[in-house]
């Protein structure tokens, strides 16, 4: 059986927590940012944890 291939877009997006939870980014964070209110710009600097429905996915993206 062949190794599992890590794939290059997801590991730099997305990292694992000691405890296996994964967490990333929030969006919308790169451009035309004068219209966004400063809270705004502000709760999203901060990373979040990817949802359940998505868990699966990138898992399998990201298997080391």
């Amino acid at each position: 059986m062949p190794k599992m291939k890590t794939n290059k877009g997801a590991a730099k997006r997305f990292r694992k927590t000691a405890t296996g939870k994964i967490k990333r980014n929030k969006a919308f964070k790169t451009h035309i940012l004068t219209k966004m209110s400063p809270k705004r710009k502000r709760q999203l600097r901060k990373a979040t944890l990817v949802s359940d429905a998505d868990i699966k996915r990138v898992r399998r993206m990201i298997p080391s």
